[in-house]
């Protein structure tokens, strides 16, 4: 698979570009409304003294990261304050890579592609490691797969694409794994407010040095345009604390620093945000699984049943994942979904849906009406 050129853009190019309507099922950008509290906190900075319109800290508005810091049970001196958790995952893969011994970044089968994409970007070489029946990731098959060249291994839970969340147990063991061969577990955890499990675990839960969790507000604000995320590093005074510092070093040179505005107004909008806002979007996503699934057993579909973030993997018989299936899905039913195999071979048969529409139950019905 080509992991340099991203595909979703292929896909959805060919959609705009179809004749007919279609139902777009292929991008991550949520549909609902952020919260009211992040409109009154981007208001009244636009009143703000000139000298608030300056460069904030490079590593994060103080008051920021101390509250992040207080969420997440952690030392502010901990958090950075990157554009996006795209960023925050790049800084902590690039710093691993480099920090730790070996030259290999291991990911899951099953791929955010993006994942991959980067590894390529710095050069490293690349390993998977191919998911359960389930969909789950296995500690077990992670270290069989982990060997002394690996510098790096990522997850991400809940999860893009499969839609499986870890529990305690497994990420406990995925450390374990990263610390048996002297590696670093990245932990993407930015769909943790979209946990319908219950189970739902992050690695900040574990004692240990060998991880960075990296998260974001872009998918649980529906902000994905506003690139306010954040990555938890080590101990700056533990046996990795060198990873923090050429992490605040990078992003500084690469970015200066991130969007104040955007900051202020997240700032905001999480002293003031209550618990029902998060639980009324996951209601509508709880909603919008069952209408979507519901047709996909019409349809004879095998799936994951999603437990958290708000993907659904499936295969259709006789139809497999490949990007020709995908544009024919388009031109003749109406509805755009990513191919298996952009994700790798584990799924290559299966096709991925992004729930973030209001129009899923259209989707849902086209489904049906294309694969009777």
């Amino acid at each position: 698979m080509d992991y340099e050129t991203p595909q979703f853009f292929r896909v959805i190019q060919y959609a705009a570009r179809a004749d007919r309507d279609v139902v777009d099922m292929v991008s991550g950008s949520p549909d609902w409304d952020p919260p009211d509290a992040l409109r009154e906190g981007l208001h009244a900075y636009a009143d703000a003294d000139p000298d608030e319109f300056q460069y904030p800290p490079s590593v994060g508005l103080k008051e920021l990261r101390e509250e992040i810091a207080q969420r997440r049970g952690v030392d502010r001196s901990r958090v950075v304050v990157t554009n996006g958790t795209g960023e925050a995952n790049h800084l902590a893969m690039a710093g691993g890579l480099e920090a730790m011994s070996g030259d290999e970044i291991l990911l899951a089968d099953p791929v955010y592609p993006y994942y991959a994409g980067r590894v390529n970007f710095l050069g490293a070489d690349l390993a998977f490691a191919p998911v359960a029946e389930d969909g789950h990731l296995d500690p077990d098959t992670v270290r069989e797969r982990a060997s002394e060249d690996t510098a790096v291994i990522v997850v991400n839970s809940p999860n893009n694409p499969m839609g499986v969340t870890y529990d305690a147990e497994t990420m406990a063991e995925l450390v374990a794994v990263a610390e048996e061969h002297d590696a670093l577990l990245v932990s993407d955890e930015v769909y943790d407010h979209f946990d319908y499990s219950g189970r739902f675990a992050s690695a900040l839960s574990v004692d240990s040095d060998h991880y960075v969790a990296t998260n974001a507000v872009s998918k649980s604000m529906a902000i994905t345009g506003w690139r306010v995320g954040y990555a938890v590093f080590p101990d700056p005074d533990g046996p990795h604390g060198d990873l923090l510092d050429t992490a605040r070093t990078r992003h500084m040179l690469t970015n200066v620093t991130g969007s104040r505005p955007a900051q202020a107004a997240v700032l905001h909008a999480l002293r003031n945000t209550g618990p029902e806002y998060y639980e009324g979007v996951r209601s509508l996503l709880e909603a919008r699984i069952d209408t979507f699934t519901d047709a996909l057993d019409a349809a004879g579909a095998a799936y994951t049943d999603p437990e958290g973030a708000f993907y659904v993997m499936a295969r259709f018989p006789d139809f497999p994942g490949t990007f020709e299936n995908v544009e024919r899905l388009i031109d003749e039913g109406g509805v755009a979904g990513m191919p298996g195999e952009a994700f790798g071979e584990a799924r290559a048969d299966w096709i991925r849906f992004s729930l973030t529409t209001d129009r899923v139950e259209t989707a849902a019905q086209r489904l049906v009406d294309f694969f009777a």
